[in-house]
Order: structure tokens, then sequence, then C-alpha cells
């Protein structure tokens, strides 16, 4: 009943509880910053996890289930939030932990604790990696006793059909984890979400995941074989097939079901051999709407870059070493079949008769020797900017970032687009006294972009930044929605986004998800207030 025994995560930011900055290395870069910005930031000072005053847990899990059931004070702080935690841990902020915080090491102690949950009416919650940021797996206010149910001991990959290029793998398995059992056999899921270090399959599969790939291969869903799913009323798992017109699919109603329906044990996923022969390009075009221009015509071309990466000029100056003036478009292709130059010249080709410009001698080209692609100019930089190093040297400074995305069609992309900018810069003046806002394209299909902004800006002396980045988030998910966006290309609907996804959604498909939520989870325990009400 103390603590798991796994190395330990951070309370306060995204990565392991080793690689935190210390309190020195965060006062200098508070110093550093506060000389940039011409204010003085000072960096807090952060209780560590044995100095919290949690709540006490309100229940007791039965001896039955004792040996993987923990409440020490780290496993509920931790399991308090999403990322979340980047707000609240730095100032110990745990007003509703989770009481009992689950580990199950197979199947069947995964039936017996959320057998204990539904038979006692307890909350259950779900939960992979917790990098959710839209507060997909936070403890929802009102709730009676609370049990997170943590699938991190479920992390293998149990079975690989080579024949049909396929693998069992358990819901639980962290990204690089995932990776570095299949890689012995030439293999890859090749699906790199931007949390990829700290999120899980069955995460992914829950949140509808968007990846690594810019076209064709985008959200988890085109990876999933068939999902294993145990709800209250018993498991749900389909036929394994490479595709069926049986009816609706369902596996479609378990991806992206975000906890609410059951929870995901493993899945059978779409592999693939490692690539082998690569072609990188970074494009430079004088304006914006030159960029995405071009993006368009190479979408529309169906050639499926891997990577099909727009920058806007603000974004590219602070990312790609750009002068500020200049949009910038990251094309990757790859296989592990066949050399890829010839499709980056055909998609150059396209972006040069669209105002695009670069150099023959930055078509880089890996013909399966190993030669680096993606290193050097605008797309070297971009790929050592996309994650950070040292994430938690700003905590607590009183900076305010955030992000958010969606998608839209290409005939409505250019209003929209300025609408949510102007939306943005508004409110980040009436929020903050003024901001930054950038733009660039993480996904791209052939009939729309999926536009991914952040957003940047510094909240007031006395203001409480969780009210601020609330404050913003409402103002620019007004706007996308107004503007006819989705409220979510990627990040899932979690709590956070619950308003505007009831409206998005149309009402008859509300009443059949209730439905199949009162059918499946007829005590309504499995992660209630997320998608629909309890």
């Amino acid at each position: 009943m103390g603590e798991h025994t796994r190395p330990r995560r951070s309370l306060w930011m995204f990565g392991a509880e080793s690689e935190e900055p210390s309190y020195q290395q965060r006062a200098a870069r508070a110093a550093q910053l506060s000389q940039q910005l011409g204010v003085e930031l000072t960096a807090p000072r952060i209780p560590p996890a044995d100095a919290l005053d949690l709540r006490a847990p309100r229940v007791t899990p039965p001896d039955h289930l004792a040996a993987f059931c923990f409440t020490s004070t780290w496993e509920r702080a931790y399991h308090s939030y999403g990322s979340e935690r980047s707000i609240y841990g730095v100032r110990g902020d745990y007003p509703n932990p989770p009481d009992v915080v689950a580990h199950p090491r197979a199947e069947a102690e995964v039936e017996a604790v959320l057998s204990w949950c539904s038979d006692k009416g307890y909350c259950a919650i779900p939960y992979g990696g917790g990098s959710s940021v839209v507060g997909g797996v936070t403890p929802p206010d009102g709730a009676g006793a609370i049990v997170t149910i943590a699938l991190d001991e479920l992390d293998q990959v149990l079975e690989v059909d080579e024949i049909s290029r396929a693998a069992l793998i358990q819901a639980g398995a962290f990204g690089p984890h995932l990776e570095d059992q299949l890689r012995p056999r030439g293999y890859t899921l090749r699906h790199f979400p931007q949390s990829f270090s700290g999120s899980t399959l069955g995460g992914w599969i829950a949140t509808r995941s968007g990846g690594h790939y810019a076209t064709n291969h985008t959200h988890i869903d085109e990876f999933v074989e068939t999902v294993r799913m145990l709800t209250p009323a018993g498991w749900w798992e389909a036929r394994r097939l490479p595709g069926s017109g049986a009816g609706p699919d369902p596996n479609r109603l378990a991806i992206g079901s975000e906890g609410i329906l059951g929870i995901i044990t493993s899945a059978w996923m779409r592999i693939q051999a490692r690539p082998r022969f690569r072609a990188t390009g970074g494009i430079r075009f004088p304006t914006w709407e030159a960029g995405y221009e071009a993006t368009r015509h190479i979408a529309q071309a169906r050639l499926w870059p891997a990577n099909l990466r727009l920058l806007d000029p603000a974004l590219a100056a602070g990312g790609a070493g750009l002068d500020g003036t200049q949009a910038v478009l990251i094309v990757g292709f790859e296989s592990a079949e066949l050399p890829q130059r010839a499709l980056l010249e055909q998609a150059v080709g396209i972006a040069r008769d669209n105002g695009g410009i670069i150099p023959e001698d930055e078509l880089l080209a890996d013909d399966g020797t190993g030669q680096p692609t993606g290193r050097s100019g605008a797309a070297g930089a971009w790929r050592n900017a996309f994650i950070p190093s040292n994430p938690g040297l700003t905590a607590g400074l009183g900076l305010i970032g955030g992000t958010f995305e969606t998608a839209i069609t290409w005939d409505r992309w250019p209003a929209f687009d300025a609408a949510v900018r102007e939306a943005a810069r508004d409110v980040l003046v009436q929020s903050c006294g003024g901001g930054t806002v950038n733009c660039r394209f993480t996904h791209v299909y052939t009939d729309g972009p999926a536009p991914y902004y952040t957003f940047a800006g510094a909240y007031r002396d006395g203001s409480d930044p969780a009210a601020v980045l609330a404050e913003i988030k409402t103002g620019v998910s007004d706007a996308v929605m107004a503007a006819g966006g989705t409220i979510t290309h990627h990040h899932a609907v979690g709590r956070q986004h619950r308003p505007w996804y009831d409206t998005e959604r149309p009402e008859p498909f509300a009443l059949a998800l209730r439905a199949a939520k009162k059918a499946l989870d007829p005590a309504g325990v499995l992660n209630p207030g997320v998608l629909i009400d309890p």
C-alpha cells in the first residue's frame, strides 16, 4: 500500500524526476530571462513530494487488491493531474487526489480492480502516461472515492506476426520501450507524437493520438488492427482483420473513447519495417501564403511525404533559424524498400512552382548507407527545437505558454487563420497585456491542414496562472469554433474541451454515446465527465 517501485516521473514537469533541473539552474534561467524581458522573474521553491499534505485516502482496497494498489503521497500527487502538473505541481496544489492508485500486473488484476470500483460505485480513471493536456485523466470535482488505474505494468510486445506485419502490444507500453522491443526484430510502429517519451499505446488509442506522419498515416487509427478493452459489462474485442464491412466498426468506438467505456489492455497494431531510405529538404517561401499554397499542392499531388511541416515566419525565425520574414516547409520522405530522392525532387518542383526556394545542395538523401538527413539547415534547426531540452527551467516563473490545434478545409483556411490569430492576440492583450502567436501545420490532408498554434505571454502580478490560461483557452476555442474548425485534431476532448465538443458533435450521436455508456458502464464509474455528463 506504499509506492510503486518504477522510476518516478516529475510532479511538476514533463519527464522523469531524475531529469528535473535544480533550484540553482532555475534561478539562473530566471535571472537570464529577467534581463532579456525587462521584468523581474523569480524561481519558486517547489515543494518535494514528502512535504506535501494531501487529503487522507477515503477508502482502503480489500486484501485481494492490496499487492498492486498504492496510497503513497507521490503516487496520489502524480496521478492527480496530466499536464496541469506544470502549474499546480509547482505550487504543491493537490486538492483532489485519487484515493488509491492501482498498477495491475495482469488482465485478471484489471478485472478485479474495475469490478471493485463498479460494485462500490467508486470513480475509476484509466491512466497511461499522464501526458494529457486537456484534463483527460484529472479526477473530477465532487466525486466520491477515486481510484486511478495505471496500466504501466502491462508494457510488453506479446507477439509479432511477421507475415501480416502486425504485433500484439500491451496498452501500458511507453513509446521508447515499445520501440525498443520492436527494433531487434527490424520493425517499428512508427507513431511518434510529441509526447512520445511520456505516453503509452493505450493512451494513444484512447485519445486518437496524432503522430509522426504528416500525411497519409497520421492518427493512431490507421495503425490499429483490433483493440482489447475491458468494460464493466465484459471484454470488448473485435475479430482481427485487415478490414471489414460488417456493420459499424467496434474498434472505432473504442478508439477515442477516452476511458469512458472501458480500459484498453492491449491491441494488435500494424507495424512496418524500419526505414532505410530517406530524403529531406527545408524549402523557404517569401510569405506565409505562398508556403501554405505550396503545401496544399504537394498534399493534393498525393506524394504522401512522411514529414510536411509548414512553419510561419515567426516560428521559422525562432525554431528554424530564419530571418522572420520567410516561412519554411520541411519535407521528408522515408521507406524501408525504395530510394526517396525522386519523390523529394517532385515535391520540391511543386514548391518551386509556388515560389519556394531551396538550393540543390540542400536536397539531402540517404540511399540506405546511413547518411544523415534532416540534421542540417532549417530542417535540422527545427528538429532540434521541436522537443526542447530542460523543460522545467521556466516552471513557476510567471510565463504563460500554451497551444491549441484544430483542422479546417482549404477553402476556409485563409479566413480561418486570420480570424483565429486576431482572437488570440486580443485575448493575450486582455489577459497578459500582450504576447505572441505563431502557427505550424502538424498534419496535412488533401482537403485541408491541421494548424497548430502556440501562444506566449506573462501573467500579471497576483493573478492565478491557471485562471489566465483558462481565459486564453476560452477565447481561442470560441474563435476556432466560430470559424468552423474542430475543437481538437489530436489533443483529445478530456474535461477542458467538453463545452465546445458538446456543440461540435451531432446531438443524435450524443444520445447514442450516452446509451453505449449506460450499457457498458451502468454504474457510471469510468472517467465520469469526459466526453459526456455522468
